[in-house]
């Protein structure tokens, strides 16, 4: 036979703690009884008999009340704010949030927390929620008890696409009946929108900026097996040109890919924790040979060690397009200053700032505002004279973007000019 170890338990509990809070029941019952017994209107068995009774009902743990109390104890939880649907909240994998039917918070796991810090629970949605597209389709859904979907922009801190479904569940009441809840799933669109954003700029990009070569490969080609076929000189410097052109087809695609790639990942900010000293160095060093080749020194200045959170290849990638633009089109100067410095944003926020100064002729201030658009360029022939493809410094702002940053401008036209990255300083954990 099965036994309630819990009954038997508080059954063979310690006496002494029962005694403890029955004591005054006992006292005041014995007490009454040895009056009776003294003045004569209760005998002595009696008196005992009913001492016996009384000591048993204040000691003896009757089931009744455990029961009792048990029922109580499981009414006061309604059925929705139990820890099993608390669980499976949590456990979904997209943000989610399970509201009432008047549109207050009953559930949310930590991704839609994260979503909409605003979100507390027992609060109504709407004051957290504010886009109009989700509080126009919680309205319908409250309203109508049906599944109502919503997209919509979130703007902060960067874009990203977002699809609300509001599912009505029917949800048991502490009296057996049901009752309509309101479940909230986000759905992250981000990744499908950048996808189809980059398929449509590769066509339109590659299909503008790669017509002027493959135009040039394709009359260099036709020349060749035409009037300069026997030419040997001018085959020579024709293939040359060719080369220069394919060499820069390839490098425009490149760039291309490369700002598809973090575009795609825009939304999503790195993690790891990067020292950016050696990566500027050995971004140095790899430029060195084009440093002697323009006659530019490049001058190095910096910490021992800055710790930011990053993406080390994307990284590379910033640090080299901003030398190699300075060694290219400040070469006049004959020299290129890369400093790190600590720093304070606008609203107080420490960040670690990486300049990289050439004191070349500068930059125009009408240029400067365009200067990290696609394909823009101030001087159309130098660029191209250079081997560049119009997409370094979009590439430098969308990396920047990407780790939280941003990028600052400042040039004095004749006297060079100074671009700093701006990362913001990675948080140690106390245990470091």
């Amino acid at each position: 036979m099965a036994i309630d170890d819990s009954h038997s338990s508080s059954f063979f509990a310690p006496w002494p703690d029962r005694l403890r809070h029955s004591a005054i029941i006992l006292l005041a019952a014995g007490l009454a009884l040895c009056a009776l017994v003294l003045l004569a209107d209760l005998s002595l068995p009696r008196a005992v008999a009913v001492f016996i009774c009384i000591s048993a009902a204040a000691l003896v743990p009757w089931r009744l009340h455990h029961v009792a109390a048990s029922r109580d104890d499981v009414r006061a939880v309604s059925p929705v704010e139990s820890a099993a649907v608390s669980a499976v909240v949590a456990g979904m994998p997209d943000p989610a949030v399970l509201l009432d039917r008047a549109g207050r918070v009953i559930h949310l796991n930590a991704a839609a927390a994260q979503l909409a810090p605003a979100l507390r629970k027992n609060e109504l949605a709407q004051f957290a929620l504010r886009s109009p597209e989700i509080i126009t389709a919680l309205r319908e859904a409250i309203a109508t008890t049906e599944p109502r979907r919503a997209s919509y922009l979130d703007q902060v801190p960067v874009d990203r696409w977002m699809e609300l479904i509001i599912t009505p569940v029917p949800v048991p009441t502490l009296f057996g009946g049901t009752e309509k809840c309101m479940l909230l799933t986000f759905h992250d669109q981000t990744p499908l929108r950048r996808v189809e954003e980059m398929r449509a700029d590769f066509v339109a990009n590659a299909s503008h900026e790669l017509r002027t070569p493959l135009a040039a490969l394709s009359g260099f080609i036709d020349t060749l097996q035409g009037p300069a076929k026997e030419d040997a000189k001018a085959r020579e410097r024709f293939l040359s040109i060719m080369h220069t052109q394919a060499t820069r087809m390839a490098r425009l695609i490149d760039d291309l890919l490369s700002l598809s790639r973090v575009e795609l990942s825009a939304h999503v900010r790195p993690d790891a924790c990067v020292d950016i000293v050696p990566i500027i160095r050995q971004v140095a060093d790899g430029l060195e040979p084009l440093a002697r080749e323009r006659q530019v020194a490049i001058e190095i200045d910096l910490p021992a060690s800055a710790t930011i959170a990053g993406d080390r290849e994307e990284l590379l990638r910033l640090f080299e397009n901003l030398i190699e633009n300075a060694l290219k089109y400040g070469a006049s100067g004959e020299r290129v200053v890369v400093s790190l410095k600590e720093a304070a944003s606008g609203d107080g926020t420490p960040e670690l700032r990486v300049m990289v100064r050439d004191f070349g002729p500068g930059i125009a201030p009408e240029h400067l505002p365009r200067l990290t658009e696609r394909f823009y360029r101030v001087d159309v022939g130098d660029s191209r004279a250079q081997g560049g493809t119009g997409l370094g410094l979009s590439l430098v702002k969308h990396i920047l973007n990407r780790h939280r940053g941003r990028l600052l401008i400042e040039s004095v036209p004749k006297n060079g000019a100074t671009f700093t990255a701006c990362f913001p300083q990675a948080k140690l954990s106390s245990s470091a």
